[in-house]
C-alpha cells in the first residue's frame, strides 16, 4: 500500500493512536532489523511480490504455505515476518509464572483489521498445550487461542490469532506453487489458441486436460495453465494436482462447475459429475437396508460388493440417480472410520500363516452359504458352524466377516507378566536414569547397580537376561540420541523427507526444486604453465530434484564461496534460460551471503535451507557427488583413492606424483560426462534417463517460455556483487572506492554527480574494473592501478590485503591498506609463495570461466579437445622433469623468471 491507501485503510479501521504508531513502526522497520537475533532459526527465504521484499520463514510447510496463501488472498493487504517482540506472561502446568519476550510469525494487515499471527501444527500445539496450558488453549469450537497474546493485542485494539496446518489445504497449496509462474508473470498466449480451448470446454464442461489436448491439435498444457491462472478457465484447485491431467476437469467458469457438482447429473455429452468427497473406495453404502462396499467409482461404470456373493456393476449415471433419490445412502462416516480402523488393526496383526488359514476358512464358509456340500463334506459340522457364526458376528460388528475367520493363536495361554511389579519398575527406572544418559555407562555396570539397589530394598532382582532383553526392546533411535547425541542417532531416524503425504518431496516438475552444493573432487591437478601441483579442485553442482538432471557445474580451486554459486547459476541460465523456483542449500555461509540472497530475490527464487547434520534432506545431490567420483574421477590418473590408506602409499602410486590433468582439461571432460553421458544414461531411481524425464515433464507441466531469462549484459550485471552498503560516494578527482581501490570514469567530472552516493557493482574475477549506476545506466570504471589489477580476482586481492595486515601486525604498525600498497605487494607476488599459488590457480580457472561466458556456444565435444597437455613440468624429487609429446619438442616458459617493469603513466 502507498501512503494514501494506508491512510484510507486506517480511517476505515478506526484504530487507536497507539495501534497506528505500532503499525507505522512495523511497516518502516527493514527486514534485516526485524529478524535480528533470529537468523539462525530461518530455514528459507521467499521473495514476496505483494510486499516487494524477501520474507523469511522457519518452517518449510506451515509458515511457507501460509506465505503462499497470504500472497494470493485478496483480503490480505500487507504482511510482515518476525515483527518486533513483546513480553507475555502465563503459567505452566506446575503453576509457575513465566515471562519472556515473544516474536510471532507474522503481522498481517487485512481489509477487516490487523492482527499478529502464529502458525503451528496441530501436533505441536497439543504438545505445547500440555506443557504450557496457560499459553495455548483449545476452545469448545475446536479453535486455538493464546490468552497472553490476546491480552497484548487487545491493549492496542488489535487481534492475535493462533493458526494451524489444518487451515492449509495441501493440494491447493501445491497447485498455487505449480501456477506461480503464471500467476505472477504475464503470459502471451495467442487469442486464436485461447478461443479454441474455451470453445471446446464450453461444449464439454468437465472435460479433462488429457481429453482437451487430444482433441485440439497444436494445443499445449502450457496454454491451459495460462488460461487457468488468468481465470479464463475454472478448475477446482482443492480437488486434484494439476499435473494429473487425466483427473483435472475444466469448466468455463465457477458457476458451471458448481452446477455440475450440486445437481449431480450427467451432461448431454456423457461427462459424469465429479466424484463426491464421501464416495471413496471402500466406502460402505446402504442399499435396501443392506450394506454394500464401493469398490470403484468409474467414468462409465461403478462396482459394488455385497455382503455375500459376487460384485455387481452399475452404469455410473444410474448409480448417481439412486444416490440422488436417496435409495442409496452413505453409512455414517465417523462410525465407518472407527470400524475401518478396527478392521485394519486386525489385518495388520495377522501373520501370513493367519491369512492363509482365514482364506481357507472363507472358501469353506462361502461354499456352506451357497450349499456346495461337496466342498465342505470333510469338515466337521461343529467346526464349520463355528466358523459361520464367527463370520456373521464379525460382519455385524465390523461390516467385514473375513476378519472373524482370522485365527487367534497368539492370544492363547497366560500372557500376563510373572515378574514382580516393584522389580520390573525399578529395572525400567535404572535403564532410563542410568543407561540412557550422556555418560554412556556400560550395560553390565548398570545391571550391577540395579542388583545392588534391589538387595538394599530386599526385593528379588530380575535376571540379566531380562535386563538385556528390555534394553533391546527400547526404541533404538531415542536410546542412541540420549546416549550419544542427535548426530549419532541420525542413521536410525525415520526416513521421512516429504513435507506432507500429499506433497512430492522432489517437486512435480523440472525447475520446481533444485539442489546446489559443493564437494572437493578426489583428484590432484597440475598447472599447465609450470607443471606445479595445485591440489584438489572444488566442484559446484546444480541438479534438478525432479528429473535428476545436472543443470550446471562449476570447477575451481577456490573453496566454496558466493562466487562459485554465482557461476553455477550463470551456467544454468546460459544453458536453459531459466531460474529455479526453489533452491535447496545447506548451512554453508556462501549460501547465506547478501549477494546470493539478492540474486535469488531478483529472479523470484525461494531459498530453502535443509536441516543441519541431516544429509538425507540433500540425498539427491549427495548421491550424485559419489556417482561423479565412482563413474568418472576414479578412472583418471591422479585420483586420490590411494590417499585413503596413507600408510600404504608409495611413490609409484602417490596421487601427487601421478597427477597429469589440468583444471581446464578436467572441466572439459567433466562437462561432457555430466551433460551427455550421465544425462542419457538410465537412472536407477527414475527407470529412465534424466534427459527423457526432463523432456517428458516439460510437455506435462508446461514449457513456461514467459519465464525465459536472456543471458546478456543485464543478467551478468545482476550476478555481479556489490559492497556491503550497496552504494559508494563519488569523491571529486578520485572517483569511487571499492575494496580498497579507487575507480574512475570521465562521467564523474559532472558537478551534478560529485559527492553523491551511487549504486556500485564489481567483477569478482577482474578487479581492474568496477561499475557505477549513473543517470539511469551502468558505466564502466577503471582502477587506479589498472595494469596491476586487471585480471586479478577478488580472492587474490583480499589475500594480499590479509598478508599486509599480518606483516603490519608483526611490525607493530597501524594497518592502512591503500591501492598503492596493494599494487606494490602484488607486483612482488613471484617472491611470495601464497600469492603465487593463488595466481597460478586463478590462471587455471580463467579458461573455465571463458568457456562459461562464451555466449551462444555449446559444450565442446571430446574430439575437439586436447586432454593431456603437450608439455607439463612436473616437480619430482625437487627436480623439474618435462613430460613432452613424442612427436613435438615444446620448450616451457618459466613465468617466475619474467622481468617486472614499472607501470607506464
Amino acid at each position: 500500500m502507498n501512503s494514501f491507501e494506508f491512510d484510507q485503510w486506517c480511517s476505515q479501521q478506526q484504530l487507536t493512536a497507539s495501534a497506528l504508531d505500532l503499525i507505522a513502526t512495523i511497516r518502516s522497520t527493514p527486514p534485516s532489523r526485524r529478524v535480528q537475533g533470529r537468523a539462525k532459526n530461518v530455514s528459507g527465504v521467499y521473495p514476496s511480490r505483494k510486499m516487494g521484499q524477501t520474507i523469511q520463514f522457519e518452517s518449510h510447510t506451515v509458515e511457507l504455505w501460509a506465505i503462499y496463501q497470504m500472497e494470493h488472498e485478496e483480503e490480505v493487504l500487507e504482511f510482515y515476518d518476525q515483527p518486533p517482540p513483546f513480553k507475555i506472561q502465563y503459567h505452566n502446568k506446575t503453576g509457575r509464572k513465566i515471562g519472556h519476550y515473544h516474536t510471532p510469525d507474522f503481522f498481517v494487515l487485512r481489509t477487516d483489521g490487523a492482527a499478529w499471527e502464529e502458525w503451528k501444527t496441530e501436533t505441536e500445539l497439543k504438545r505445547l498445550a500440555e506443557k504450557y496450558p496457560g499459553r495455548y488453549q483449545k476452545t469448545a469450537d475446536g479453535k486455538w487461542h493464546s490468552p497472553p497474546g490476546t491480552a497484548h493485542a487487545e491493549s492496542y485494539g488489535l487481534k492475535y490469532h493462533i493458526r494451524t496446518d489444518s487451515e492449509l489445504h495441501p493440494i491447493f497449496t501445491q497447485n498455487l506453487i505449480f501456477l506461480e509462474d503464471y500467476l505472477l508473470f504475464n503470459t502471451n498466449i495467442p487469442h486464436t489458441i485461447t478461443e479454441q480451448i474455451l470453445t471446446a470446454v464450453q461444449a464439454n464442461p468437465g472435460t479433462t486436460i488429457t481429453a482437451t489436448l487430444a482433441s485440439i491439435p497444436g494445443i499445449r498444457a502450457n496454454d491451459i495453465y495460462a488460461m487457468i491462472a488468468t481465470e479464463q478457465l475454472y478448475v477446482d484447485l482443492y480437488a486434484t494436482p494439476l499435473v494429473e491431467h487425466w483427473r483435472v476437469k475444466l469448466y468455463p467458469d465457477q458457476q458451471t462447475h458448481q452446477a455440475y457438482t450440486h445437481l449431480a447429473i450427467t451432461t448431454q455429452h456423457h461427462q459424469p459429475i465429479p466424484l463426491p468427497t464421501a464416495l471413496l473406495p471402500n466406502t460402505v453404502l446402504l442399499w435396501d437396508s443392506k450394506p454394500w462396499t464401493l469398490v470403484n467409482f468409474g467414468e462409465t461404470t461403478t462396482t459394488l460388493l455385497p455382503e455375500i456373493g459376487q460384485p455387481i456393476q452399475l452404469p455410473t449415471a444410474y448409480f448417481l440417480q439412486l444416490l440422488e433419490s436417496g435409495n442409496i445412502k452413505i453409512q455414517n462416516s465417523e462410525k465407518q472410520a472407527s470400524i475401518n480402523n478396527a478392521v485394519q488393526a486386525l489385518m495388520d496383526a495377522a501373520s501370513p500363516s493367519d491369512l492363509s488359514q482365514a482364506n481357507h476358512r472363507y472358501h469353506l464358509v462361502q461354499a456352506y452359504t451357497q450349499r456346495h456340500a461337496d466342498i465342505y463334506k470333510d469338515i466337521p459340522a461343529s467346526t464349520l458352524k463355528r466358523w459361520v457364526k464367527q463370520f456373521r458376528e464379525a460382519e455385524t460388528k465390523y461390516g467385514c466377516g473375513y476378519v472373524g475367520l482370522l485365527p487367534h493363536t497368539k492370544r492363547r495361554g497366560n500372557r500376563q507378566t510373572k515378574a514382580p511389579n516393584q522389580s520390573s519398575e525399578l529395572l525400567d527406572k535404572f535403564i532410563t536414569e542410568h543407561f540412557e544418559t550422556p555418560r554412556q555407562a556400560p550395560a553390565a555396570s548398570v545391571y550391577r547397580l540395579y542388583v545392588r539397589a534391589c538387595n538394599e530394598l530386599n526385593i528379588q532382582p530380575l535376571s540379566s537376561r531380562t535386563f538385556y532383553h528390555r534394553l533391546k526392546q527400547r526404541p533404538i533411535h531415542e536410546q542412541t540420541k540420549k546416549r550419544q547425541g542427535a548426530k549419532a542417532a541420525y542413521p536410525t531416524e525415520p526416513k521421512i523427507l516429504e513435507l506432507t503425504k500429499t506433497t512430492p518431496r522432489h517437486g512435480d516438475r523440472p525447475f520446481a526444486i533444485v539442489h546446489i552444493d559443493h564437494t572437493q573432487l578426489d583428484i590432484e591437478l597440475r598447472s599447465q604453465a609450470t607443471g606445479r601441483n595445485l591440489g584438489r579442485p572444488w566442484l559446484t553442482l546444480l541438479i534438478d530434484a525432479y528429473s535428476r538432471r545436472i543443470l550446471a557445474l562449476y570447477l575451481t580451486f577456490d573453496p566454496p564461496s558466493y562466487r562459485s554459486c554465482m557461476m553455477a547459476l550463470r551456467s544454468c541460465v546460459q544453458r536453459f534460460g531459466r531460474f529455479p523456483q526453489a533452491v535447496v542449500v545447506d548451512g554453508g555461509k556462501e549460501f547465506h551471503s547478501i549477494y546470493f540472497d539478492t540474486l535469488l530475490a531478483r529472479y523470484h527464487c525461494i531459498k530453502k535451507t535443509r536441516p543441519g547434520g541431516k544429509p538425507r534432506f540433500g540425498s539427491v545431490i549427495e548421491r550424485l557427488f559419489g556417482t561423479t567420483n565412482t563413474e568418472f574421477v576414479y578412472n583418471l590418473l591422479g585420483n586420490t583413492q590411494a590417499s585413503k590408506q596413507p600408510r600404504q602409499i608409495t611413490k609409484a602410486v602417490d596421487p601427487k606424483q601421478q597427477a597429469v590433468w589440468t583444471l581446464a582439461d578436467l572441466y572439459t571432460y567433466l562437462t561432457e560426462w555430466a551433460y551427455t553421458i550421465y544425462d542419457t544414461s538410465e537412472h536407477d531411481s527414475l527407470g529412465a534417463t534424466p534427459l527423457q524425464v526432463y523432456t517428458d515433464s516439460l510437455l506435462i507441466a508446461g514449457e513456461r517460455e514467459h519465464r525465459h531469462i536472456a543471458y546478456n549484459e543485464d543478467f551478468l550485471m545482476a550476478t555481479r556483487p556489490s559492497t556491503a552498503k550497496g552504494t559508494v560516494l563519488i569523491q571529486p578527482g578520485q572517483g569511487i572506492k571499492v575494496n580498497y581501490l579507487y575507480y574512475w570514469n570521465d562521467a564523474f567530472r559532472n558537478p551534478a554527480v560529485e559527492k553523491t552516493k551511487v549504486p556500485v557493482r564489481y567483477d569478482p574475477f577482474d578487479m581492474g574494473v568496477a561499475y557505477a549506476y549513473l543517470e539511469g545506466r551502468w558505466v564502466k570504471c577503471i582502477s587506479q592501478y589498472y595494469s596491476t589489477f586487471v585480471g586479478r580476482t577478488e580472492k587474490e586481492v583480499l589475500l594480499a590485503a590479509e598478508e599486509i595486515r599480518k606483516k603490519d601486525k608483526g611490525n607493530s604498525v597501524s594497518t592502512n591498506i591503500s591501492a598503492k600498497r596493494l599494487a606494490d605487494f602484488i607486483a612482488k607476488a613471484q617472491e611470495h609463495e601464497t600469492l603465487l599459488l593463488q595466481r597460478l590457480r586463478d590462471l587455471e580457472a580463467k579458461s573455465v570461466r571463458e568457456n562459461l561466458t562464451s555466449l551462444g556456444q555449446g559444450v565442446p565435444s571430446v574430439s575437439q579437445v586436447q586432454v593431456i597437455p603437450q608439455s607439463i613440468a612436473v616437480p619430482l624429487n625437487s627436480k623439474d622433469i618435462a613430460i613432452r609429446h613424442e612427436s613435438e619438442n615444446v620448450q616451457l616458459l618459466d613465468v617466475t623468471k619474467l622481468p617486472i617493469f614499472e607501470e607506464y603513466r
